[in-house]
């Protein structure tokens, strides 16, 4: 067996036993750089039904049954199920609400931070192509109390929709930091953004999500309102 395939194998175990890895990773590293090696992993996946999930815009890669085998693996029930890892109907809802908070407007800041870096090298002689900027660095955090008063009454009120953030950060989806909610190593992959995306911006809910953003950022312009004010009278 070459050593590509060692590689390959190893890395495709160390996938399904930890469910994600992070692009820094020093074997994803080099799988992401070696397209010999990203293939040999590809294919040592479909062998045993699964396919790599990858895209520019997430920290993580994980893994995901390729189509033919899910109605082998989770039968009917399962295929006409809204969701295959049992999660109630309220906490999809939420996971929705959350992808919506934090994975839009992340989208947009990276899309905006890579048209901003290729205007600038568009002006350097010598360049190098920068990397997509990384989900850690623009990805937006969630207020616990300001999701609980916005959609608290829709979800289950605080003690259902405590349970479901449990349930969503256990299989990755979030990441709790005190009253913080962040972004997990699966929201953007395992939701489909190109599906997802214009039913939100288009539907009822990209017009809550807008009035809540704008209630939010109302709120830290108010908190900001009275430091800036001390400041300028020590002035005088």
């Amino acid at each position: 067996m070459s050593e590509t395939l060692d590689e390959a194998g190893l890395l495709a175990a160390e996938l399904l036993a930890r469910r994600w890895l992070p692009r820094k990773h020093p074997r994803v590293r080099r799988a992401l750089i070696d397209a010999d090696l990203w293939q040999a992993l590809q294919d040592r996946l479909a062998q045993v039904g699964l396919r790599l999930v990858d895209n520019i815009h997430a920290d993580h890669i994980s893994v995901a049954l390729v189509r033919p085998a899910e109605y082998a693996v989770f039968g009917e029930a399962g295929m006409n199920a809204n969701n295959n890892i049992d999660l109630p109907r309220d906490a999809i809802s939420l996971l929705v609400v959350l992808w919506s908070l934090i994975v839009l407007p992340k989208r947009e800041r990276q899309s905006a931070r890579a048209a901003g870096d290729a205007g600038e090298q568009q002006e350097e002689m010598f360049h190098t192509d920068k990397p997509m900027p990384s989900a850690a660095e623009v990805s937006p955090v969630v207020s616990y109390r300001s999701l609980l008063a916005d959609f608290g009454t829709q979800l289950g009120k605080k003690m259902r929709m405590d349970g479901n953030l449990r349930r969503l950060e256990a299989h990755g989806f979030i990441v709790r930091r005190g009253d913080d909610i962040a972004e997990g190593p699966l929201l953007d992959l395992l939701l489909d953004y190109d599906a997802l995306a214009p039913r939100i911006l288009d539907g009822a809910l990209g017009e809550v999500l807008a009035r809540a953003t704008a209630r939010e950022e109302a709120a830290a312009a108010d908190q900001a309102t009275p430091a800036q004010s001390a400041d300028e009278e020590g002035e005088f």
